[in-house]
């Protein structure tokens, strides 16, 4: 395709805009089935439109992300979830010089692979397939981009690079220590971390399952809501919510860059291998570090514990494990495509990748045909 001489190519942009430790999009591996270059898009552009446009991505919208349930349509969904720390994570690879188109296809595809029910449906099916290797939603995102998606006639999958899928592989084990992720895997990880912080606090409260109050039992909460009440008077509840969540997001982008710029600009890396296996990381400060996981711990005791999303979580993952005995007794109800999958995988595998593909409001209406009103509904 003839688009002209006046077009910069990927690689005199990557080649002005980048660092040396980025990784650029000349240096990919490729993909595994060979495409012909696109004459304006770089590879990892290629990637993010492919995740963007198929399936299991549309159906984010219809999975929670916490707060599973009828608790209202406030709290976030895996698909606002993944925008927001698409959001945060190309805020971050821009300052510090990263490859952003590989940050973002990293970005939205990092939770591609979430079964229903958020992470009580993801324990759920980890139980149901123990005896054949156990369920990781970071596991199946692989599995989706690489065999369950069909998007070209020649071969399954997406035909995702492999540096996208390499990196969503140092996710599944993150102890391996012969995975090092590339810095803009780094930099995805950091920003889920923030933005988790930031939109369950923000879910939380919104909901009514903690208040103010009582997160400002937090070291950090309380610094940024004493800030809050020094700059602004006789303000609301929902004006001090919201100035609360855009402080979280902001001090933790900003103690990233202000603690990794510097590191980074010493270590000097010549190049993305480099940085890779030098065992560098891109973290929080060490301060900040306590304060976050002094939140965290609150989180998981007060709003993930609390016990109207224990109600709700057992309930779920009822549903899901009695949607797995029906599947696995039943494989005949299962559709077609899946039902292909069973001598190559596994009955149990089988049933398991249906059920993980399930919106929250399918998998409940699965049930309600398949299981409701049988003993034990």
């Amino acid at each position: 395709m003839d688009l002209g001489t006046g077009l910069q190519t990927v690689a005199k942009r990557e080649e002005v805009l980048l660092a040396p430790y980025a990784m650029r999009s000349c240096d990919s591996r490729g993909r595994k089935h060979p495409q012909e270059e696109h004459p304006y898009r770089g590879p990892f552009q290629r990637d993010r439109d492919r995740i963007i446009h198929c399936s299991a991505f549309r159906r984010l919208s219809g999975k929670m992300q916490v707060f599973t349930g009828e608790h209202g349509d406030y709290h976030r969904t895996r698909l606002t979830h993944s925008h927001e720390v698409t959001s945060i994570a190309r805020t971050i690879g821009r300052a510090l010089r990263l490859n952003e188109d590989l940050i973002e296809a990293l970005a939205l595809f990092h939770d591609i692979g979430h079964p229903p029910y958020g992470h009580s449906g993801e324990d759920a099916l980890d139980d149901c397939l123990r005896d054949a290797g156990g369920f990781s939603h970071n596991r199946n995102a692989i599995t989706i981009a690489e065999e369950l998606e069909k998007r070209y006639p020649g071969f399954p999958g997406l035909n995702l690079t492999h540096e996208v899928l390499d990196s969503q592989a140092t996710r599944v084990d993150k102890q391996d220590q012969a995975l090092k992720p590339l810095l803009e895997a780094q930099v995805v990880d950091v920003a889920d971390s923030a933005t988790y912080d930031a939109h369950d606090t923000d879910d939380a409260l919104k909901l009514g399952l903690v208040t103010l109050d009582e997160l400002a039992e937090n070291t950090l909460v309380r610094e940024i809501l004493d800030v809050v009440s020094q700059n602004l008077t006789n303000v609301s509840d929902h004006v001090r919510r919201t100035v609360l969540v855009r402080e979280l997001v902001d001090r933790q982008v900003s103690n990233v860059l202000q603690f990794n710029g510097p590191r980074l600009q010493e270590a000097n890396f010549t190049s993305a291998t480099a940085a890779r296996t030098s065992g560098f990381r891109i973290q929080v400060g060490s301060e900040l570090a306590e304060k976050k996981l002094e939140l965290e711990r609150f989180l998981y005791a007060r709003v993930y514990r609390h016990p109207e999303l224990i109600a709700v979580r057992n309930q779920a993952q009822d549903r899901i494990r009695r949607l797995f005995e029906h599947f696995t007794a039943h494989p005949d109800t299962l559709p077609d495509h899946i039902q292909r999958r069973i001598d190559s995988h596994g009955i149990s595998r089988a049933a398991g990748e249906y059920i993980a593909g399930m919106t929250d409001r399918f998998c409940d209406n699965q049930y309600e045909q398949v299981c409701a009103g049988k003993t034990g509904g």
